[in-house]
């Protein structure tokens, strides 16, 4: 796990190296084990280590083939580098380390872009082909990886986190208009877009090549699903049983201390359990929060020490537990927005602490991710949409991805000058592009797709942010290729049963864990905000409220006191809402107005 940025002139004039290393040096969190800068010409490329996998001085980057016509920096895992590796050899190819990223270059070599399409893994690397003068962008198939990039006059600019470009002289951070309508309706932005106007996210499961000073971006995988009728479900949790063993153990590769979240459900319990059988002692953690007496019915089960408390004991794990107050989130915000880079999904000042407790432990953890957007682990979203004909399936469903306000309610909190440029742009139709070729699914397959392409995508930038905030590296087996492959193959009616969530995943993973585990209630990974946010009422008012806030021009001041006041009297909950708007006006102050973090 690593940072990577770098620079490249469309017209072939030299980059400069010392501004490579000005970016490098601010996502250095994602790397403190080493660092390096390679120019030649008009390409620049820097790195930032975190050394997992053969920690020897061999796996410095940027690594070059050979004859040094082939360079890499790279961020990631590559999960089957060792099953790639002798065919490799047999060809002929020789290999200085026991590096995945040596295996990157040279798969590279024999096959050219379409190297990403053998990749079992999780990375964002740029490669520099010095014979083609091609530079090439790849994300793995998910967006566990992060990768942007920008065009700043005949600069194209790449980096790991966004913040990487503030070293650039000519980059000057605004917001996107249409970024902000779309998370302040989804709490979250779609595909390519960012906070940042001129800064784009490589979509996931695409590659970008450059060269001869044009840039063209392809996709080489995508989510399918192909139910097969012709098991049981039993045969089915069985042999689901066998790639998810199969996807934990491959992952335990690392030549540095390894262990898992534990929150006491069945996705990170079945993970541990899989992985305490393999690693003797291996270390758990958890999070919980001190919740006070007046919580509300929704916050009673949102402390869940006690089960993972419980479920470490079973799996014989070296368990370690945080408790957080109600004081803690304004001390960790700033630092979230400036890890984060802009306003993602949910709250998540938590997951910041819980990657700083493991820091002091271990250095790869292995998160639960991805099983809820396999395995309709949400059955409130998706059971008012089965057997809904694909017109009414697009309203409804999108009606019940409207996390915070509609175009129309977003009308009073935007400013006219505000609405004015955002036209008629319509969210409805952000969600009809995200729901891509999605058409010919059913129902729960539809609203699966579109929850893997939104949802998870911003739940893997917080994960991934947050965890390298701390030089952590964290992994998620459920989106193991070999997993996610038969996962597609499941009928939904194995997935979602009559209201039961998960049904296929409980069956596969019985044996592994208590049968209580496995049907305890889905609860998030969140703090109890609705009771603690009115404590903290005069606080966030001296925020969203500030002279400087209402002087951006963004919001009407009179419908954010509305917001503060329904949250304050009970009349709605809007804890969420509240912490986008902390999160954006903090994201103006530390990337707007280049503000110095608080000390």
């Amino acid at each position: 796990m690593c940072g990577i940025a770098g620079l490249y002139n469309l017209t072939g004039q030299p980059v400069r190296g010392e501004l490579v290393q000005r970016m490098c040096d601010l996502i250095r969190h994602r790397g403190p084990d080493d660092a390096g800068v390679w120019c030649d010409g008009p390409v620049g490329l820097g790195h930032r280590r975190l050394s997992i996998i053969d920690l020897s001085a061999r796996g410095h980057n940027p690594m070059a083939n050979e004859d040094e016509t082939v360079w890499l920096v790279f961020n990631g895992e590559i999960y089957n580098y060792q099953e790639l590796r002798p065919r490799l050899l047999q060809d002929g190819h020789r290999f200085r380390s026991e590096t995945d990223t040596e295996v990157i270059i040279h798969l590279y070599e024999e096959v050219g872009p379409s190297c990403v399409e053998e990749f079992n893994g999780m990375f964002a690397f740029a490669l520099w082909d010095a014979k083609q003068r091609r530079l090439m962008l790849a994300r793995d198939r998910f967006g566990v990886k992060p990768l942007y990039y920008t065009i700043l006059g005949d600069t194209f600019a790449f980096a790991s986190e966004v913040k990487a470009f503030l070293a650039l002289p000519e980059f000057k951070a605004r917001a996107d208009f249409f970024a902000l309508a779309e998370h302040f309706t989804f709490q979250n932005t779609f595909g390519e877009r960012t906070f940042f106007e001129g800064v784009k996210l490589l979509p996931a499961g695409h590659y970008l090549l450059s060269e001869n000073g044009q840039i063209e971006i392809k996709k080489y995988w995508d989510l399918t699903f192909q139910p097969q009728n012709d098991r049981s479900l039993e045969e089915w949790a069985q042999c689901l049983r066998k790639r998810f063993e199969t996807a934990v153990s491959r992952q335990l590769i690392s030549d540095v201390p390894l262990g898992t979240y534990l929150s006491g459900g069945m996705d990170t319990g079945a993970i541990s359990a899989v992985a305490a059988r393999r690693i003797p002692e291996m270390h758990t953690f958890t999070c919980g929060f001190d919740l006070p007496e007046d919580v509300s019915e929704l916050e009673q089960h949102f402390d869940e020490r006690d089960e993972s408390h419980e479920l470490a004991r079973y799996l014989g794990t070296v368990h370690h537990e945080l408790e957080l107050g109600p004081d803690r989130m304004a001390a960790a915000l700033p630092r979230v927005v400036w890890h984060l880079d802009e306003p993602r999904v949910g709250i998540s000042y938590q997951v910041y602490y819980t990657a700083e407790m493991i820091r002091r432990h271990v250095t790869v953890v292995l998160s639960g991710v991805g099983g809820d957007e396999l395995f309709a682990g949400y059955p409130w979203r998706y059971e008012p949409i089965l057997g809904l004909q694909s017109d009414r399936f697009e309203q409804e469903y999108y009606k019940l991805w409207i996390r915070f306000l509609s175009d129309d309610e977003k009308k009073k909190l935007f400013t006219r000058e505000l609405n004015h440029a955002l036209g008629d742009f319509s969210t409805f139709d952000s969600f009809r592009t995200a729901l891509g070729s999605s058409d010919g699914y059913d129902p729960l397959h539809r609203a699966l797709y579109f929850d893997f392409k939104t949802f998870l995508n911003g739940l893997l930038i917080v994960d991934d942010k947050l965890s390298m905030a701390h030089s952590v590296e964290a992994r998620v087996p459920f989106l193991d290729n070999e997993l996610v492959d038969a996962v597609t193959r499941i009928p939904s009616d194995y997935k979602l049963m009559a209201g039961e969530s998960k049904v296929v995943l409980k069956g596969a993973t019985r044996g592994l864990l208590p049968e209580e585990t496995l049907h305890r209630r889905k609860q998030g990974f969140t703090p109890p905000d609705q009771s603690w946010y009115k404590a903290a009422y005069q606080d966030i008012e001296s925020l969203i409220l500030s002279e400087r806030a209402v002087e951006r021009g963004y919001f009407e001041p009179s419908y954010l006191r509305k917001i503060l006041d329904d949250h304050l009297s009970n009349r709605s909950n809007n804890r969420f809402l509240l912490w986008s708007l902390m999160c954006f006006e903090w994201w103006n102050r530390l990337f707007v107005d280049r503000e110095s973090l608080p000390a």
